[in-house]
């Protein structure tokens, strides 16, 4: 049997992600990215390693249509079968789609979800289904699904592990995108693209059409080759960086801005924290509170064990009786100033920052709505309309109400 260095079938840029499958810190792991990624391949190869660690187990291998699996996933498994010199321990057939380790009879089995009822017919020959890959993550129907699939697959055994792979869809509200946001135990989320890639596994063509497109449709090369979201040229926020803010950061943070923006239902209370870095023109935001049908009471004890005594929570001036009430109950309240155009002051105010920085896990509603927020179009000319929509914006308001010391003194 021919040996090979996985150096020469992993691109560099897995070395992270192999580390985190291999010592079994991780039971989650989503590959996105663009373009020349290489992230199909190293998953397919990663499946095998795993099946050869847990000869109890068998893998099942996923896209949303089924006609699509041979020439995508099946090829691409029969390709790390080859490449890992597994070719003469191994048996591949299309009728049943599968491919079977010859000296345990574990087996790889593909589907596409297009017909649910197969998927729940499996039956393997011993052991359990331990691995599974859903391949083009954003084309299948949503989170609800492939929840679904996982709960019918992952029964019965000791171990298993999920992949996802997929390129972000160009809209930020797409379920796939929201979902690398959630924060889940066990879950590693990792992004590479063709720069990440060695340029000889992929050609001087392919590098030089990449460069062409980045020349001639920066917006489309960032979709298409770096795997950004990109959205659909309607986004009101262009200047935000979704990344974890460290606890020894924040602890270094001075003048901390509280904001709050009333709420019963369906629209929520909402509450943020911010900082604002004014050499860099960055602001982060690294709390929120959600809450609804809750008292005024009840988030000012909230607030109270979240916040010093001495820390300014600007509020929405429309609700004075609930400003009232939060000076009541402790807490040193006063509601926003505000006056012809201010709305769209202060939110040209944030659009102008060089970044917004949002903690995902820490924000993770105020990550959802900066990143969905989005000019409205006309239903019938498809001309994006003047002005800020006003939904779905609780702690953007939140936010801004927080901030007003910043851009009340630049309006001035």
């Amino acid at each position: 049997m021919t040996t090979y260095k996985l150096s020469d079938v992993i691109s560099p840029a897995f070395t992270d992600s192999h580390h985190a499958v291999k010592s079994g810190d991780i039971n989650e792991l989503v590959e996105k990215g663009g373009r020349g990624g290489a992230k199909s391949s190293y998953i397919s190869v990663e499946v095998i390693l795993l099946l050869l660690k847990h000869p109890e187990c068998h893998a099942v291998v996923m896209r949303k249509v089924g006609n699509t699996l041979r020439p995508s996933v099946y090829a691409q498994i029969c390709w790390a079968i080859a490449s890992l010199g597994l070719s003469a321990r191994f048996k591949c057939t299309v009728s049943p789609m599968e491919c079977t380790y010859i000296p345990t009879g574990q087996k790889i089995m593909f589907f596409g979800l297009d017909d649910p009822g197969k998927l729940k017919s499996i039956k393997v020959p011993f052991g359990y289904i331990g691995v599974g890959w859903f391949e083009e993550l954003d084309q299948f129907d949503g989170p609800e699904q492939v929840r679904n699939v996982e709960q019918s697959i992952f029964r019965g055994g000791p171990f298993s592990f999920c992949f996802k792979s997929f390129n972000p869809p160009a809209m930020a509200r797409n379920w796939a995108n929201r979902y690398v946001l959630e924060a889940k135990p066990g879950k590693l989320v990792h992004h590479s693209t063709y720069l990440t890639t060695p340029p000889e596994w992929l050609g001087p063509r392919f590098v030089a059409d990449a460069e062409h497109l980045k020349e001639t449709n920066p917006t489309g090369y960032r979709h298409e080759y770096m795997g950004e979201v990109v959205g659909s040229g309607t986004a009101v926020f262009e200047n935000l960086r979704i990344d974890a803010i460290p606890e020894n950061q924040i602890a270094q943070y001075d003048r901390i801005m509280s904001g709050v923006d009333w709420g019963w239902y369906p629209d929520p209370w909402a509450w943020n924290r911010a900082y604002y870095d004014a050499a860099r023109k960055t602001l982060y935001l690294f709390d929120e509170l959600t809450r609804n049908r809750t008292s005024n009471r009840d988030t000012a004890e909230l607030l109270l064990k979240r916040i010093p005594a001495d820390e300014m929570v600007i509020a929405d001036s429309a609700e004075p009786k609930s400003v009232s009430d939060y000076c009541d109950y402790g807490i040193r309240c006063r509601g926003v100033k505000k006056g012809p155009g201010s709305v769209e002051y202060r939110m040209k105010w944030l659009q102008s920052l060089d970044a917004i920085v949002i903690d995902p896990q820490r924000c993770p509603a105020t990550v959802k709505e900066f990143t969905e927020y989005e000019y409205e179009r006309d239903d019938k000319t498809g001309e994006v309309l003047p002005g800020y929509p006003d939904a779905a914006n609780h702690h953007i308001d939140a936010v801004s109400y927080g901030t007003f010391p910043i851009w009340r003194r630049r309006g001035q």
